[in-house]
């Protein structure tokens, strides 16, 4: 049986996964009424090929995506043998270019000349101006903007390993309430949830938001020198991509068993505004009403205006990407999607608190990837 935080490999996509996800991605690029989606290296490129390229250089690398035509991937000669390597490449027809040779003469006939395309944000500009010069006739719009939810909703191996990525962060935290806080920088912290993320089976750590006393007014402060003292109120932000999916969780702490009247004040009413979030997910409900919902708590509690940032981002492949859980964001929640529900409260020069679970919409309301006590842990 796995000890706690770690778990099974999990299985590997297969060529089958990739070809489903490529159909998908067509079809929806029909629907949005573009003539295909032309993807770069990055997030995208990963999540429809399994391909992502070991070095991202000035070299022309796309993805080519059209109703009724077979996938393309476009890739620099140099670069085909691990292209040829990634899970997904059987799904794809791989079609190189040689330096010396123009890139861009390799794209223009699987491109419409007066379509218009959807293209992922992190595609080289320098790409997107090499294809409009050679078809000028062509339209252009990113992902984010057309497609926001392309990634968004998770099949069951990403839930998954999402799941075992939370589960893998909650180990870390109930490893760093048995570390020693006083007398320690904030680095030095960061430093053993780092060493812990990577203990319990994570490959990447993306960041350790180590916040005392003051510094945790700052949502996203990054640690340093400062010392941590007794008495200090302490966020912990962290995570990272283990099995190449993220974690994501935010717990606040305080150092000794002294908690000032208001630091337990606002630590509760974070934790009611959390909950009561959670408790609203469930499908069809707009990712704005998440947010509505657990600024209205915050707020009746007199702490509206200092609750300063959305109340959570979808995660996947990157710890931040759709859905976004912010005012103005009608995109209703559809089983499988995945994002965090982070509240806070931000007093300046004083302390903050935030409580973050990563949560999943299943049919019935939400499940949580976080499982660790909400409560105000306390560190020696």
């Amino acid at each position: 049986m796995p000890a706690p935080g770690e778990s099974r490999m999990p299985r590997p996509f297969t060529a089958e996964d990739y070809r489903t996800r490529l159909d998908r991605a067509t079809a929806a690029a029909t629907a949005a009424g573009l003539a295909g989606l032309v993807v770069g290296p990055g997030p995208d490129l990963v999540h429809l090929t399994g391909y992502r390229p070991t070095a991202i250089t000035e070299r022309l690398t796309a993805l080519v995506l059209t109703a009724g035509r077979e996938p393309v991937l476009i890739v620099p000669a140099l670069e085909r043998p691990d292209a040829e390597r990634a899970e997904g490449a059987p799904a794809v027809r791989l079609l190189d270019w040689t330096d010396g040779q123009d890139p861009y003469a390799a794209a223009v006939p699987l491109l419409d000349p007066a379509g218009r395309y959807g293209v992922s944000d992190n595609t080289w500009a320098m790409h997107l101006l090499g294809l409009q010069s050679a078809l000028p006739g062509t339209g252009w719009t990113s992902l984010t903007e057309t497609l926001p939810m392309l990634r968004a909703v998770k099949g069951p191996d990403e839930l998954e390993r999402l799941a075992a990525a939370g589960g893998a962060a909650d180990a870390a935290y109930r490893g760093i309430l048995e570390v020693e806080f006083a007398g320690r920088r904030e680095t030095d912290v960061a430093a053993d949830l780092s060493a812990l993320l990577i203990q319990y089976g994570h490959s990447q750590v993306d960041f350790t938001v180590v916040g005392s006393g003051p510094n945790g007014a700052n949502p996203h402060h990054e640690a340093g020198e400062r010392i941590i003292g007794a008495g200090d109120t302490v966020v912990l932000d962290f995570g990272g991509l283990k099995d190449g999916y993220g974690s994501d969780t935010t717990r606040t702490v305080h150092v000794g068993t002294d908690v000032p009247d208001e630091v337990r004040k606002v630590h509760d009413v974070v934790r009611q505004a959390q909950q009561t979030a959670f408790e609203a997910v469930r499908p069809g409900i707009a990712c704005q009403e998440i947010d509505r919902i657990a600024r209205r708590v915050i707020t009746e509690a007199g702490y509206g205006e200092y609750f300063i940032h959305r109340t959570g981002h979808g995660i996947g492949i990157t710890t931040h990407e759709p859905p976004y859980l912010v005012e103005g964001e009608q995109q209703p929640l559809v089983p499988g999607m995945c994002f965090s529900i982070e509240p806070g409260v931000y007093l300046p020069g004083r302390f903050g608190v935030r409580i973050e679970d990563i949560v999943t919409v299943t049919e019935q309301g939400g499940r949580r990837f976080n499982n660790t006590p909400h409560e105000l842990g306390i560190v020696s």
